[in-house]
């Protein structure tokens, strides 16, 4: 085997590329598992093979080029051997519907394509190879399939992408010792188990490889059938002969298919660009998606810097009687809250902005305006709330500024809140892609300014010739991005959902971020010391247990312990087949029977809360507040929850003595408190008044353990007989029934059969009979509709409840079932955190809210005002909406995090 690079002298004006592509599929099927796209196609096949093609355009160049694809039903060698491929289980759906898009790629890529009926891509191969070499022509088979190594020749070589591997005349000898015909009489003897090709009984490919070594032939090697020693070989080649003979025939790769060669029809044309990035805005690749739509044309744009008081005057002008306008700012980190200011852009109509130089520093900079003196301008255009202001993420751009003196007022749309409110199922709503997704735009990128080693001071070292470009460009995108999607939110019912929850959600976002929560450094030191400890302790109980020492974090040196040392069944190998599992799925069930993966779990569980928590939290800690300011992010989760990130504060275990433990290093500022609001059960309240079912609503207006009640109606049984384990178990299943769990996901939950756990679901529905109809109501009307919505209108798009795809239509169903209560769910939380902020606002209340985790808000609150607080926070947040159950809020109090909760 060689490199591709090492025969890249090739005269490629006189090379025809021919592609496995029915072979490459399902590699690239295989070699990538779980991508999908937001609305759950998968799509792996689809990446791998665009891959594939992108790597030979990259690498070669090619100028002649034919895609080759198997057709369908059965070939010649279905006549020979009517059980040629029976073996072959059928195509995975998951990867069947791929086909049709991974064939319109190739399409969009302009590739000529062959597939004729009764024939295999490999014959159609060798026919083009023999008869490209006889018209003068280099042949580079992209493959990996060891079938065509019986058509290399001094002419035509195999080139594997994947592995990007050579095989050549040379490479062929050295190592197999042969001459490529001769692996039609190996393929012959040892048969090919994938093809269902009989091949002789106990001549495996090694021992196939030897006889043809030795005899030259399959046909020499029967003339001389006596000089065989070994007597059971012996005796399997005659026994076998005629098997032998049909499984030649059946692995030589016919040269003689019925195809017209014309070089001229195999032209590689340049790809269709537009038709190929929309294919990948479809499929969410987002880097081909920008690779394939074009450059960033700035012609038509009326871009301006703003270097002097004069020109800066003429603008203010401009920005006072202007009703509207996009800003942006320039700054030296993504960290708002130490972000340094470099420079302000705006813009007041489409294709024209302004740049504002602030803070530029390389050699040779011209002079530019004083910081001080330009943002004291422009602070009365920015505070005015009679003047509507536009950004993208405009949270940033408001902390960034107000920590230099300016509170922007009039703050009136966010183009990434809007673009997420469309569709909050994809995965990125940053301006690029908005650029790229509604207007057609590519925009100059971030890494092209800045260059890919990104300077600590970033912006500010970026010439400004390049600064006016790229930072005049995302104001007016901005800009022109909001006057595509405000109306597009108008046009779907969302403005309300848009002007009444997320915009005025930003300013309580942003007080929180700002505020951050106290760390009790000490006792995170502590923490992490102690983990450390119990880590080490379980490291000795590991080696002593397996026998042996070794690293308990290799995933191949865990399984070859556990599947090879301690013979422990194996459940699954990995991705690459190359070794063993041992994610969190095979250890789980494993550790029902051996202690040895219950410790390994326990392990990593520390292991992650101690590098994730206890140290991380230290290091990020300000080192004069001692607090953290996590970012809550409103456009990342399809169901409208708010996310935390840097850190997330929303995966801290709630029920585990650890979890609780790190939250007991989260305190108020000395002399405070903290004050927990957890919403009681929000979800299955929910359920409750959407499903309109007697049973569940008559629970909640009494006040029942819901749990209890469900245990009752299930197990149907009385209340003084419901123990523990038939309460969790109930619980379990109230929780599951709202994501449309299996009868086997329940099973597994409870340890129970698949019988059972159906068995119970069917007693849930028909004891909650209007549950079971708001969920077939539901996913009827989601069918029809092609989405679902909350009860406030935010709406998640499912295109793919209708595809040919049984697993895809069961997650858009799930989906469809799940927003209205999850979804529900998040936007009164959001509205409950508005009116609170409004009411500590008015009240000029000195407690501060400080987080929000899933159902849970978290204050600092003074001791004189904790009694007023904590009745008005459980007041908003049980009469957020009137539903026909009543909401409950638990409030709590405490030194810590935990002691609240």
């Amino acid at each position: 085997m060689v490199c591709s690079t090492e025969i890249k002298n090739k005269d490629l004006d006189k090379t025809l590329f021919l592609i496995d592509g029915s072979a490459y599929i399902y590699r690239a099927y295989h070699a990538i598992r779980n991508l999908s796209n937001s609305k759950g196609f998968p799509t792996n096949a689809i990446f791998g093979f665009t891959r594939i093609l992108i790597k030979l355009i990259e690498d070669w160049a090619p100028k002649y080029v034919v895609m080759v694809f198997d057709a369908k039903g059965p070939t010649f060698r279905h006549d020979i051997f009517k059980d040629y491929k029976a073996t072959r289980p059928p195509m995975p759906e998951d990867l069947q519907v791929q086909i049709p898009f991974i064939k319109e790629i190739t399409k969009a890529f302009n590739l000529p394509v062959i597939e004729i009926q009764g024939y295999e891509a490999d014959d159609i191969i060798g026919t083009l190879a023999r008869k490209a070499e006889e018209s003068g022509f280099s042949v580079v088979m992209v493959t990996g399939d060891k079938d065509f190594l019986q058509l290399v020749t001094d002419k035509s070589i195999i080139w594997d992408p994947m592995k990007d591997k050579i095989t050549d005349l040379d490479a062929f000898r050295k190592d197999f010792g042969l001459i490529p015909e001769q692996m039609i009489d190996v393929m012959g003897l040892s048969g090919d188990t994938s093809d269902n090709v009989p091949g002789v009984p106990g001549i495996g490919p090694k021992t196939a490889l030897d006889l043809i070594k030795t005899f030259g032939s399959m046909k020499n090697l029967y003339d001389n059938i006596d000089s065989i020693t070994k007597k059971k070989q012996y005796e399997n080649l005659v026994q076998f002969k005629e098997q032998a003979d049909l499984s030649r025939k059946l692995v030589e790769i016919d040269k003689n298919a019925p195809i017209n060669f014309e070089i001229d029809s195999f032209c590689f044309k340049n790809p269709d660009n537009p038709r190929l990035s929309e294919l990948f805005q479809e499929f969410e690749f987002r880097q081909l998606q920008q690779s394939f739509s074009g450059h960033s044309d700035l012609s038509g744009k009326n871009y301006s810097i703003i270097d002097n008081i004069k020109s800066l005057s003429e603008l203010l002008r401009r920005l006072e009687s202007a009703n509207h306008f996009a800003l942006d700012t320039e700054t030296t980190s993504e960290n708002p809250l130490k972000a340094k200011l470099v420079g302000i852009s705006v813009s007041l109509k489409a294709n024209e902005a302004f740049y504002i130089p602030l803070a530029h520093k390389y050699e040779g900079v011209p002079k530019q305006l004083d910081m001080n003196e330009t943002l004291n301008m422009l602070k009365g255009v920015f505070e005015n709330p009679d003047i509507k202001k536009i950004g993208q993420n405009i949270k940033y751009d408001w902390i960034v500024l107000k920590r230099h003196g300016i509170d922007i007022a009039g703050v009136y749309s966010d183009t990434m809140i809007a673009s997420y409110l469309i569709n909050p199922s994809k995965r990125a709503h940053n301006l690029d892609q908005i650029a790229l997704d509604f207007l057609g735009h590519k925009k100059i990128t971030f890494e092209e300014t800045v260059g890919k080693k990104k300077p600590e001071s970033g912006f500010s070292n970026v010439p400004l010739e390049k600064a006016v470009s790229y930072a005049c460009e995302d104001a007016d995108i901005t800009l022109m991005a909001h006057d595509v999607l405000f109306p597009k939110l108008l046009e779907i019912g969302l403005k309300d959902l848009f002007e009444n929850i997320e915009m005025p959600l930003i300013p309580v976002l942003m007080k929180m971020e700002i505020k951050g929560i106290c760390v009790d450094r000490n006792r995170l030191s502590e923490l992490s010391k102690h983990f450390e400890q119990q880590i080490e302790d379980l490291e000795e109980n590991i080696y002593s247990v397996a026998g042996m020492t070794f690293n308990i974090k290799s995933p191949q040196q865990l399984g070859e312990v556990l599947f090879e040392k301690l013979m422990l069944p194996v459940k699954k190998k990995t991705k690459k087949k190359t070794g063993y599992s041992t994610d969190v799925d095979v250890l789980t069930e494993l550790a029902q029977n051996h202690e040895l993966p219950a410790l390994v779990l326990r392990h990593r569980t520390l292991s992650k809360l101690k590098s994730t928590y206890t140290d991380a939290l230290l290091e990020i800690a300000d080192p004069e507040t001692e607090r953290i300011h996590t970012s809550f992010n409103q456009t990342v989760t399809a169901t409208g929850r708010l996310s935390s990130s840097n850190p997330n504060l929303q995966n801290i275990p709630v029920k585990t003595d650890e979890g609780r433990e790190i939250r007991s290093a989260f305190v108020p500022k000395k002399g405070w408190k903290l004050l927990s609001a957890d919403y009681s059960q929000i979800e299955l309240r929910l359920l409750a008044h959407c499903a309109e079912d007697e049973i569940l609503i008559n629970a909640f207006l009494e006040d029942e353990d819901i749990h209890t009640r469900t245990a009752i109606e299930i197990f149907q049984i009385f209340p003084e007989f419901i123990t523990p384990e038939l309460r969790y178990q109930a619980k379990t299943i109230n929780f599951s029934i709202m994501y449309g769990i299996s009868a086997f996901s329940l099973s597994k939950d409870l340890g129970i059969s698949q019988k059972m756990a159906q068995t119970y679901i069917n007693n849930y529905f028909a004891r909650y009979k209007e549950v079971k109809r708001f969920i077939d109501k539901t996913i009827s009307d989601a069918h029809v509709n092609k989405k679902t919505s909350t009860l406030l209108g935010r709406i998640r798009l499912l295109p793919d409840i209708d595809s040919s795809n049984k697993i895809v239509i069961a997650a858009a169903e799930r989906i469809a079932v799940n927003t209205p209560i999850q979804g529900t769910a998040a936007d009164l939380i959001k509205i409950a955190m508005i009116n609170i902020d409004k009411a500590f606002t008015e009240k000029k209340l000195k407690a501060a809210m400080l987080l929000s985790v899933h159902d849970e808000l978290v204050f600092e609150v003074p001791p004189d005002e904790l009694d007023m607080v904590s009745d008005l926070v459980k007041n908003m947040m049980e009469n957020v909406w009137t539903l026909k159950v009543p909401l409950k809020v638990n409030i709590s109090s405490g030194e810590n995090w935990s002691q609240a909760h």
